[in-house]
């Protein structure tokens, strides 16, 4: 049988062992705070790691590039304005109706066009064509723009913007994947055919 003096020795060394085991509050926040650190870093790395690896990303840029047609070119008389819509290359799904965008199309001549983004240059309201005044016009706050898209009066700090077009086995192209704007300026077209045609 077992001495009770070094029963109780044993069960002193335990608590002695626990209590040498215990985390100071210094090294208990050392270690909250690399974990925070790292699901932060974690969270930060997975849209990197996202954009880097994922195809559909890709896809989806080349997308914002693509040519989208407005129809015929005989829809749009020469000499006239009309509002065309076109369907947003960048849609998803759950966009329904809006990714149906409206644009302005003038056709002065045979090959000579105009095509106008909707939105005003001031605070992307939707101007609207008046035929009888030749002005396009601003709802908002009283902006005009001429019939070549140029400004005519109001806040506007400039004309209406343009996009890219080209004529391909009789339908008019439009390079519609992202708005033209000022931070944002359309690019070249192609090689042979004219950014916008040089109206007066």
């Amino acid at each position: 049988m077992s001495d009770p003096g070094t029963d109780r020795n044993s069960e002193s060394v335990k608590p002695a062992n626990s209590a040498g085991k215990k985390i100071s509050r210094r090294q208990l926040l050392t270690i909250l705070g690399i974990g925070l650190n790292a699901i932060a870093g974690a969270l930060f790395a997975m849209p990197i790691i996202g954009y880097v690896l994922a195809p559909g990303g890709r896809r989806a840029m080349r997308k914002d590039l693509e040519w989208v047609t407005l129809g015929a070119l005989t829809q749009f008389p020469v000499g006239e304005t009309r509002l065309a819509t076109y369907r947003n290359p960048s849609v998803r799904a759950w966009d329904g109706a809006t990714g149906d965008i409206p644009c302005w199309v003038r056709r002065i001549a045979t090959d000579k066009l105009q095509v106008f983004a909707i939105n005003c240059a001031h605070l992307g309201c939707p101007v609207r064509w008046f035929p009888q005044s030749g002005l396009f016009m601003c709802p908002c706050h009283g902006g005009a723009y001429y019939a070549d898209g140029s400004r005519a009066s109001g806040p506007p700090p400039r004309g209406l913007f343009q996009y890219d077009f080209k004529i391909e086995r009789g339908q008019l192209w439009i390079k519609a994947g992202q708005m033209p704007t000022l931070a944002s300026p359309p690019s070249v077209a192609s090689v042979d055919q004219p950014r916008r045609c040089s109206c007066a």
